[in-house]
């Protein structure tokens, strides 16, 4: 067993939780070793009692109290990618610089590890680490069917500052999509908020979540506000549209939820979008049959940011994914006859 000893945090780390600190610095203590510290006040930050998620950063004060040895052998997770999955990651790449990282990340693709998930940008990512001390850093998410742009940082400090960014929404993020039918009008806002359902298996596999009508949100527990801005841009008939969305808020599977909501689920939204869907078009669900892919048709097509470090506004756009352009030719649609920006008006 180690001594007690106090840590004070370098000037070059990032903010961030206590236990993840610890986990860092000392991996062969576990999570419930952490915990069992914090309820006991033997683990304490800035002379005071702590929880495994208090925030401690630059300067903090860590009493650290006897620890397991630290020269046991403990098994390390060793990321392997192969040099196909490599030239993947390096392909994906749309803006690089000393600081950050983003990509095109593909459909299908999930972000991170979880249930029966072992190939994800989180793991492959190592591919794209070069001279770093480290693989770089996931700082926000996307679902595993959706495409589009994806920030990782390359320093634990920058991803501090970029999640700190997404946290504060101080990002402007721009999704295209295909949707069953035509939302109108054409330029409009979404105010349902969330409610998690939990699904049927033994797990809680299948958890959806379910709008909840505005007046109603205070009194449902679990439910949190959420607010989308859309705006059709083009349409064939009355059959399918091609739509551009923007979060205000950051909720789960939002975006599909919302659009299924008012009538018009996204093309490919197994999970929102099911034949049975109500459709203010003329009643279909989220497959539109013949030659349109049945795979999820939403892209995360834009990110505006303003840099950590050179404090300059960065727009970032990322190319449709195979299936979407496939899509956009069937319509006779292109990339370049949208609006950069529909909602730019909205913003003024």
């Amino acid at each position: 067993m180690s001594r007690v000893q106090t840590i004070i945090i370098d000037n070059d780390q990032p903010e961030q939780r206590l236990d993840r600190w610890m986990r860092k610095v000392f991996p062969q203590v576990k999570q419930g070793q952490i915990e069992k510290m914090c309820r006991k006040g033997d683990l304490r930050v800035d002379g005071g009692k702590a929880k495994s998620n208090t925030r401690v950063g630059p300067g903090t004060e860590i009493r650290i109290p006897p620890l397991p040895d630290t020269n046991v052998t403990y098994a390390k997770e060793t990321t392997r990618v192969s040099e196909k999955d490599a030239q993947l990651m390096r392909d994906c790449v749309i803006y690089k610089d000393a600081h950050l990282i983003v990509i095109n990340k593909p459909a299908g693709l999930p972000t991170q590890g979880g249930s029966n998930q072992t190939r994800h940008v989180d793991g492959l990512c190592v591919a794209l680490q070069e001279d770093f001390a480290e693989k770089p850093r996931l700082v926000h998410r996307l679902d595993k069917d959706t495409s589009g742009v994806l920030v990782l940082a390359r320093t634990p400090a920058m991803a501090s500052k970029m999640t700190e960014a997404f946290r504060h929404r101080n990002t402007r993020k721009i999704y295209w999509a295909l949707v069953a039918g035509v939302p109108t009008p054409y330029l409009g806002e979404i105010k349902y908020g969330l409610v998690k359902a939990r699904g049927r298996g033994k797990g809680g596999e299948g958890e959806k979540m379910i709008a909840v009508h505005p007046r109603e949100i205070d009194s449902t527990e679990g439910a949190k506000r959420a607010h989308t801005l859309y705006a059709t841009l083009y349409r064939v008939a009355s059959r399918a549209s091609w739509v551009a969305m923007e979060p205000i808020t950051g909720r789960t599977h939002q975006l599909r939820v919302h659009m299924a909501e008012i009538g018009h689920p996204i093309i490919g939204d197994g999970k929102y979008g099911g034949s049975g869907q109500e459709n203010m078009g003329d009643g279909w669900g989220a497959q539109l049959g013949g030659i349109i892919s049945k795979k999820l048709h939403l892209h995360a097509r834009s990110l505006t940011f303003e840099h950590p470090v050179t404090r300059k506004s960065i727009t970032v756009t990322a190319p449709l994914p195979e299936h979407m352009e496939h899509s956009w030719e069937t319509f006779g649609w292109s990339e370049d006859i949208a609006s950069v920006d529909p909602f730019e008006a909205l913003h003024k």
